[in-house]
């Protein structure tokens, strides 16, 4: 109960969320997000419920950020020019989240990663924390770590990592969408939502999402897909549209 007014600030009153992941300019740089008040603005103006973000973005553009759930990344410091994109470590703490007015945080746990106990050490530490302020912890469980190859997705894998979100104490879980993908909502006890992933098209992105949550997934949490988009207003509605509307692939794509 001491979670549940930061939880609905993220999830919709169906309990289902679609959520705007703008970290990438942390690992990547600026592509895509030059301007993240103006990407703010229209995501919020397509229907976003919540934005998952740095503390950068969350300390600077505040005003902007008001109308929606906020989830602070609070692990990094890897970049696509280091020598390894899928290292992470622990840089921001609760209380930070909670200076900026955030209502949960977010971190990468990879079992089967080489670092998997510092990830999950971390992740541990978090949602003791969480708990001890009442803040929403979102576990990105990813088999393999961030940027895995296919040899780790599979769906077995993808089973044990959701059920490690649940059994480390994750409020919703972040986890990528696979063939079978109900069986892994069933493996756990935590809500999940599903990335974006890389680049797609349109139709590609309304199919992964509306078979998510055929499955069982109460939403996703999309980055470049969205941002990256013509219109990302626009990309939003038909978002919305399925995750909270209950439309086909078919009834979204007019939306675009």
């Amino acid at each position: 109960m001491h979670k549940t007014r930061r939880l609905n600030r993220i999830l919709a009153r169906d309990g289902k969320t679609l959520i705007v992941a703008m970290d990438h300019a942390a690992i990547q740089g600026p592509k895509g997000l030059e301007r993240p008040g103006e990407v703010i603005r229209q995501v919020i103006a397509g229907g976003a419920d919540a934005i998952l973000t740095t503390y950068g973005i969350a300390r600077t553009f505040g005003k902007e950020l008001a109308p929606v759930g906020l989830i602070l990344r609070t692990d990094g410091g890897q970049s696509t020019i280091g020598p390894d994109i899928t290292e992470s470590a622990g840089l921001y703490t609760v209380e930070d989240a909670l200076r900026l007015g955030a209502d949960g945080v977010v971190a990468n746990a990879g079992p089967g990663h080489r670092n998997e106990v510092r990830h999950m050490e971390w992740l541990a530490e978090l949602a003791s924390n969480c708990d001890e302020w009442g803040v929403v912890l979102v576990a990105e469980m990813v088999p393999g770590g961030f940027d895995s190859g296919p040899e780790f997705r599979t769906l077995a894998n993808h089973q044990l990592a959701a059920r490690f979100g649940s059994e480390y104490g994750a409020d919703l879980l972040k986890t990528p969408y696979c063939d079978g993908f109900e069986a892994v909502v069933n493996a756990c006890y935590t809500p999940i939502v599903v990335p974006g992933g890389s680049k797609m098209t349109e139709e590609q992105l309304l199919t992964m999402v509306y078979n998510a949550v055929q499955a069982g997934a109460v939403g996703c949490a999309v980055g470049r897909n969205i941002w990256g988009a013509p219109d990302p207003a626009k990309m939003c509605a038909a978002l919305a549209a399925i995750i909270h509307g209950g439309a086909t692939v078919a009834d979204a794509m007019k939306l675009l």
